[in-house]
């Protein structure tokens, strides 16, 4: 890079966070102006910073921000714009921030040490939303005859015949994936899809972790494939904006009603300042079912698409909020899907859930047992864990989540375990919590499977 290009590139950057900085100030001022619901001074520990990272996750901390709830709950919240979702989750471990978004998996794995994640006891008592994500393939996969999921109809052998196709005679450099963190969902499911493919993703793919912000640049230069992050860097990839690659699938097409972020805290802040915590989840929840709104979803993704947050145009951020969602392709094909489901902020609708009471906030343990099988299956931990309910009932509180949303008179699922449909899954395969090991077991392809070995 010529010195003068870097120059250029590093003023940008130090106006974009002075900028960021100062409007977080004027709205701090402008929501001190009403009286609090919460009286700030009842509370442990009124002032708090909250991580965010610039994707649509962040639409539930810019609206209670925005929109106030924050200050009506007693709370004086200082946001954060955090590089990543390692930054995001060490933030809190470390204490630099007090709560924080997180990659589903991430609270679970902290707890167990899976490979990848810091050992630390870290909880989380609500979902920020589910699905809201996605898997973008290159152009160069899309000219190999791979296409958008919807395409194939369900067909996992059709997929699998054209995945295979590339990659089975594709050089060592060419079989690399990007995720946005270790031991996390988003990992999860790029294995997941590799191995129901029949390929092995430990021995014949190379996962990379790459911040949000840069997966459309990496993948640009070639440096992956494919990747799975939050939109709207998804979108931004179609030939409709940067033209690199294609949406292969929404990651509720991988499991549907999979939970994506969820709030954050060390276990000592509950324990320490129960009050506050409190008061936080409740502001969350409010602005998650802001955003869940049908009419409020457009003004979501203005707010959000300021520089303080993502900096994406309206026009990409939309797809995901909204919910108008195209695939994209380079067909001049319209892959275009309406539906709400695209992000969950709090609304469930049937073909997500029929659980009565079930809402997006709240946190099944038995999806926490899930993501266990899936740490196991790829030994980022040794075994599944014997004391695996324990370690849910610990991680994700449902227990606190179930007063304080009685507190705000929302009804909640009466039981803390379910059954995921096979139908939720691309490869139709149901998961049963009361079984984890065998459905860990069924599995051909994972890092323990039993070989055959012949001796002549």
């Amino acid at each position: 890079m010529k010195r003068r290009a870097f120059l250029q590139g590093l003023t940008a950057g130090v106006s974009t966070l002075t900028l960021a900085h100062y409007g977080n100030k004027a709205r701090a001022a402008e929501a001190s102006d009403s009286e609090p619901l919460i009286n700030p001074k009842s509370l442990e520990k009124p002032n708090l910073t909250i991580g965010y990272v610039p994707v649509n996750d962040c639409a539930p901390f810019a609206v209670a921000y925005q929109k106030r709830l924050f200050h009506k709950y007693g709370l004086n919240v200082t946001l954060s714009r955090e590089a990543s979702w390692a930054n995001s989750r060490d933030g809190v471990i470390f204490g630099r921030l007090d709560a924080a978004p997180v990659v589903s998996g991430a609270v679970m794995n902290a707890r167990v040490g899976a490979e990848g994640a810091r050992q630390a006891p870290l909880c989380a008592a609500m979902t920020i939303h589910r699905h809201g994500n996605a898997m973008t393939m290159s152009k160069e996969l899309w000219q190999r005859g791979l296409r958008p999921w919807q395409d194939y109809q369900g067909d996992l052998d059709a997929f699998g015949r054209d995945f295979h196709n590339y990659f089975s005679d594709a050089p060592s450099y060419k079989r690399s994936l990007a995720v946005v963190l270790s031991s996390a969902i988003y990992e999860y499911f790029v294995r997941y899809l590799i191995a129901a493919t029949g390929l092995d993703p430990v021995k014949e793919f190379r996962i990379i972790i790459t911040p949000p912000p840069q997966m459309v640049t990496n993948m640009r230069i070639g440096a992956m494939q494919a990747y799975m992050v939050a939109e709207p860097w998804n979108t931004r990839a179609i030939s409709d904006h940067e033209g690199i690659g294609f949406t292969f699938a929404q990651g509720r097409e991988i499991w549907r009603g999979h939970p994506d972020r969820v709030l954050a805290v060390m276990e000592s802040f509950i324990d320490e300042n129960p009050k506050t915590y409190r008061a936080l989840v409740k502001a969350m929840i409010e602005a998650c079912q802001y955003c869940s709104q049908p009419d409020n979803r457009a003004e979501v993704a203005e707010i959000i698409s300021q520089r303080s947050y993502t900096g994406a145009d309206p026009s990409i951020t939309n797809a995901g909020i909204v919910g108008k969602y195209n695939y994209g392709g380079f067909d001049n094909r319209e892959r275009i899907v309406e539906s709400l489901a695209t992000t969950l902020f709090f609304d469930l609708p049937p073909e997500v859930s029929r659980v009565p009471n079930d809402h997006s906030t709240f946190l099944w343990q038995s999806q926490n047992l899930w993501l266990m099988t899936q740490a196991a299956r790829w030994q980022q931990i040794e075994t599944f864990p014997q004391k695996a309910e324990q370690i849910a009932k610990a991680a994700w509180r449902t227990d606190l989540y179930r007063e304080i949303a009685q507190e705000m008179n929302i009804l909640c699922p009466a039981e803390d375990f379910k059954t995921e449909p096979a139908d939720a899954f691309i490869d139709s395969k149901a998961f049963d919590p009361s079984d984890p090991v065998g459905y860990l077991k069924s599995f051909k392809i994972r890092a323990n499977a039993p070989r055959t070995f012949f001796v002549s």
